[in-house]
């Protein structure tokens, strides 16, 4: 790189480190990715942006990878260490890679033809500012590879602190020479796969394109199954036609979510600051195999634990952090008061009443609303307990939305549907005082704003929060193999329910619950108050808490309960410091570390704390 270059990108970088503060996905990329730092390694962008690369230069810097703005030296020759997939603003929105980028691929390949040993790992890299994914039959902003400088400036400067770099994982110039050859006609499929995944992960990252609310009720009107219900509840009720369709409207507005990017962006500035005050941390496990299905062209359905009104939040806020689309999401219909419900609306849920039984009207619009989700390509999760758990066990599940799951497949939608099962825990549940009174025969309390803003006043120092992602289970394969012919139920128009419905639906179920128990988190609070609740007196000395939470350890060490599983990451001492510091466990008199919760000062609450702060997997 020449003097005058690198004089260029110094001043191109002033602006730009005050401006962005990038993301990187994964979080070490070396690591998670398995990238060896010892082999050549050069980058792949997809558009030709100076922003961009000095964004991910960034990045490279912070997590000890190659500096991209300098040259690889093989066998003498220099060789850029990025390449641009796409020039720069285009007029027809139809392009194919530029000759720069295929020449410089058959350059690297053909090296590897004169050198054996030779391994170059080839990094795709997408920069992302911002995530709107824009609205149908409207004014879209021009995607990023299209603007130009100025409109590049301003994107930067508006969304520098929404900005993201997903590296993914490297491809071997190796086995591609050794496989495919060394022309050029290989380097022009290469610059083709890599277009290939970068729109790929572009969809993954932002989502299809959200209708007008208006149109999307139109369509809802004009689907054959809600204009036949339309008509059921005229003639049952004895009341006009339009009035049956204003109470099927009535219905959607109820229903619907209302998806905003900006209060997306706005919620993640807020909650960022809140999980930094009231959480010692989030741990998050095995969000790659989400990404692969997501890039994968998989609609995914998160089908999460219920703990806390907290789940709802950090799911979307860890899955915005990977680089994922924010869900749609299936919330009670006692969540829809004001001001909750507007928001929880923009932020993407949807709101569900307990039953459906004896409103035809109302499952009809339902599940076609549902199953208009599943044909556009958003994602969506439902808490398949049906509502949260007061003692910390799993629930029997609820099958009515999952039942609805497979019937929008049986419309015969292209996209395979993948079930993805995951476990939420904490290490301090904020509703346990709540639950204890409940159990003791309290009765529920309504949600409401007075309501919310006694619980918000209440928090405090929550410890750790866990978000672990099970094995996923593909909707298609599993019916595959348990009900070879389910294809010959495939109804395009009306909603069918074949007799292996119901028993399928129940064991898919079953099946879910196994694999987020499997995914569970035991915690640094799991493990004292589960020694301290199996002692006599409820107490320990500080030597014999300290044995007793290293025994546990190695079990979980040793002896996992699954591949999924996860246990935590502070030993012995170090554990038992992070329950007093959250205020469960105190040191009484003779240093005895004594069981403590407000919530079991009335007494009678230690049913409900064993099972709590016991780990799911014991």
């Amino acid at each position: 790189m020449s003097g005058w270059q690198r004089i260029y990108y110094k001043l191109l970088n002033l602006p730009l480190q005050v401006l962005v503060k990038s993301k990187s996905i994964p979080a070490e990329p070396a690591q998670e990715l398995g990238l060896d730092t010892s082999r050549p390694v050069m980058y792949v962008l997809p558009y030709n942006s100076k922003a961009d690369l000095l964004t991910l230069r960034a990045q490279c810097l912070a997590h000890d990878l190659p500096d991209p703005l300098e040259p690889l030296e093989i066998d003498g020759a220099l060789l850029p260490r990025y390449v641009f997939i796409h020039g720069g603003p285009r007029v027809f929105t139809y392009y194919t890679p530029k000759e720069e980028s295929i020449k410089l691929f058959h350059d690297y390949l053909d090296l590897h033809r004169n050198h054996p040993d030779l391994d170059v790992q080839m990094v795709p890299v997408s920069v992302m500012f911002g995530r709107s994914p824009g609205r149908e039959k409207g004014e879209v902003n021009p995607p990023l590879r299209m603007l130009n400088g100025i409109q590049k400036f301003f994107a930067v400067s508006w969304l520098g602190r929404d900005s993201f770099v997903r590296f993914s994982p490297s491809v071997s110039l190796r086995r591609m020479a050794d496989e495919h050859g060394t022309d050029k006609i290989i380097a022009q499929k290469l610059a083709r796969v890599a277009r290939m995944h970068f729109a790929r992960q572009r969809l993954a990252a932002v989502g299809p394109r959200l209708p007008a609310r208006q149109d999307l009720f139109n369509k809802l009107l004009a689907s054959k199954a809600i204009a036949r219900a339309v008509e059921d509840e005229a003639r049952s009720k004895k009341i006009s036609h339009e009035k049956a369709q204003q109470n099927a409207i009535a219905l959607m507005e109820e229903i619907a979510a209302n998806f905003s990017y900006e209060m997306i962006r706005l919620t993640d500035r807020i909650l960022g600051f809140t999980w930094n005050r009231l959480y010692q941390g989030i741990n998050v496990h095995n969000a790659e195999r989400v990404r692969q299905l997501a890039h994968d062209g998989h609609e995914i359905v998160y089908v999460p634990c219920h703990r806390s009104h907290m789940d709802y939040l950090l799911l979307s806020y860890v899955l915005y952090h990977q680089g994922l689309v924010p869900p749609h999401i299936a919330a009670g219909i006692n969540l829809n008061f004001w001001p909750a419900g507007p928001i929880f609306r923009r932020l993407g849920a949807f709101f569900i009443r307990r039953t459906f039984k004896g409103n035809k009207l109302y499952s009809t619009v339902f599940r076609e609303y549902l199953g208009e989700l599943f044909s556009r390509g958003y994602s969506v999760e439902y808490f398949v307990e049906g509502g949260r758990s007061r003692t910390g066990r799993l629930l029997d599940p609820k099958t009515g939305t999952l039942s609805m799951t497979i019937q929008a497949m049986l419309r015969g939608g292209t996209r395979p549907i993948t079930l993805v099962p995951i476990y939420i825990g904490y290490e301090h549940v904020m509703e346990v005082g709540t639950y204890a009174k409940e159990l003791r025969g309290a009765t529920k309390e309504k949600e409401s704003l007075p309501q919310m803003v006694r619980g918000l006043s209440k928090l405090r120092n929550l410890g750790q929060g866990y978000v672990n992602f099970g094995e996923p289970l593909p909707l298609m394969t599993y019916l595959n193999q348990h009900v070879p012919d389910w294809r010959e139920a495939i109804d395009p128009i009306e909603a069918v329910r074949p007799s292996w419905l119901t028993p399928t639906v129940n064991s898919i179920a079953a099946d879910l619950m196994v694999r987020i128990n499997n995914a569970g988190a035991a915690n640094a609070m799991n493990l004292c108050c589960t020694a301290l609740l199996a002692s006599r007196q409820r107490s320990l000395t500080r030597e014999q808490l300290t044995q007793q939470l290293e025994c546990y350890l190695a079990l979980l060490r040793n002896v996992p309960y699954s591949p999924d599983a996860t246990g935590p990451i502070r030993f012995g001492q170090r554990a038992h410091r992070s329950c007093t510091a959250d205020e469960q466990v105190r040191s009484g008199e003779g240093h005895h570390w004594r069981h403590h919760h407000p919530a079991a000062r009335a007494g009678g609450a230690d049913d409900l704390l064993s099972q709590q702060y016991r780990p799911i997997c014991w």
